[in-house]
């Protein structure tokens, strides 16, 4: 159950995190923050998607914003993606998908004719005051970085 509206706050939440910290999502008040979701580390689609926003951080950066990553694989993990792909920002290890279900993304999932519990590449975007001002959900790589990036520039500019 999903309990982010967009125009409210968005949740706070700790985890771990792949720079050894916990880290609050409250910890970056005063940046914009991309919050993306996202179902497995060293995965085709969520390579693309972590490699896509590694070549535009800087563009995010310049708009004053913070990338943060959250699957539900555990730091170990976190840490070879990181590593293999030279990703510049931080993973946060939702082991036990609260945040995910918070964010209402861990969904019922279908492949290969098997169920299971999983992520559903999501996206959000937190305004410096702490609110969801976007939402991006069931999201398709390709396009989507540039697509968030956009809409970052234009409403940053409001």
């Amino acid at each position: 159950m999903a309990t982010v509206t967009v125009g409210q706050a968005a949740p706070d939440f700790t985890l771990p995190a792949s720079n050894g910290d916990e880290v609050s999502l409250s910890d970056f008040r005063g940046k914009n923050v991309v919050l993306y979701f996202y179902p497995k580390d060293n995965t085709p689609g969520c390579t693309k998607e972590s490699c896509d926003f590694r070549d535009k951080v800087n563009d995010f950066e310049a708009k004053d914003t913070v990338i943060l990553g959250v699957s539900t694989d555990d730091l170990t993990s976190h840490d070879k993606f990181i590593k293999k792909f030279n990703l510049p920002f931080i993973l946060l290890s939702d082991t036990e998908a609260k945040v995910c279900e918070l964010y209402g993304v861990y969904k019922l999932k279908k492949n290969f004719g098997k169920e299971y519990m999983g992520i559903e590449r999501s996206t959000f975007i937190i305004d410096k005051e702490g609110r969801l001002v976007k939402e991006y959900r069931k999201v398709k790589v390709d396009g989507h970085v540039d697509e968030a990036l956009a809409f970052i520039s234009a409403y940053s500019k409001v």
